[in-house]
């Protein structure tokens, strides 16, 4: 099968990445979620990250950071 007659994903087709593709599928099922578990699922959403600059060739101390910043 050549690679213009392979079938491709339909995300991919639309211009999209899979990560993407699936935060556009998980807001999607949060939004239709019913109390009690929309505002229990939507305490896990926050999301938290460490950031680290390097200079040197030396990793400097890491900042904490979260999505809302």
């Amino acid at each position: 099968m050549s690679a213009t007659t392979a079938a491709v994903p339909f995300w991919r087709a639309a211009g999209m990445t899979y990560i993407g593709y699936s935060n556009v599928c998980a807001a999607l099922v949060r939004s239709c979620l019913k109390e009690p578990y929309k505002s229990e699922v939507a305490s896990r959403e926050k999301v938290h990250f460490s950031l680290s600059k390097w200079s040197d060739e030396k990793q400097e101390k890491p900042t904490l950071r979260t999505d809302d910043e």
